[in-house]
């Protein structure tokens, strides 16, 4: 397993945080809706992977998201380094996180075998 040092997950929480504020500031209204559920930075603290929660988006919403995130990551940094001081930030990445619709069909799976499971002791 990959471990992280505590300084970088810091800066991946601060840039979790600030990113958050920066998305609530922008004028679009759906864009305003958007959660970020994780900041992954790789490469030294040059690329982050930013992740969406896209539970309640239609394949329309997750289009105009990501390419409206896209046109605003500009902001999005500068904002990053005029909040933190910081000389550099990381070039973000917007991902959609697929995390609770892979544990949902996870859940099913499970419930499923263990159905299957019951029907053989009877």
């Amino acid at each position: 397993m990959n471990r992280k040092s505590v300084k970088l997950k810091r800066t991946e929480s601060v840039l979790k945080e600030i990113l958050s504020e920066a998305i609530a500031t922008l004028s679009d209204g759906l864009l305003k809706s958007v959660v970020i559920t994780e900041v992954d930075c790789k490469r030294g603290k040059y690329d982050a992977d930013v992740y969406i929660d896209q539970t309640f988006m239609d394949d329309e919403e997750k289009i105009y998201i990501k390419k409206h995130l896209k046109k605003v990551r500009g902001y999005l940094e500068n904002y990053t380094l005029q909040n933190e001081g910081w000389f550099r930030c990381p070039k973000f990445h917007f991902k959609f996180d697929d995390r609770m619709q892979k544990k949902e069909k996870y859940d099913m799976l499970f419930s499923k075998i263990e159905k299957e499971i019951g029907k053989k002791d009877d």
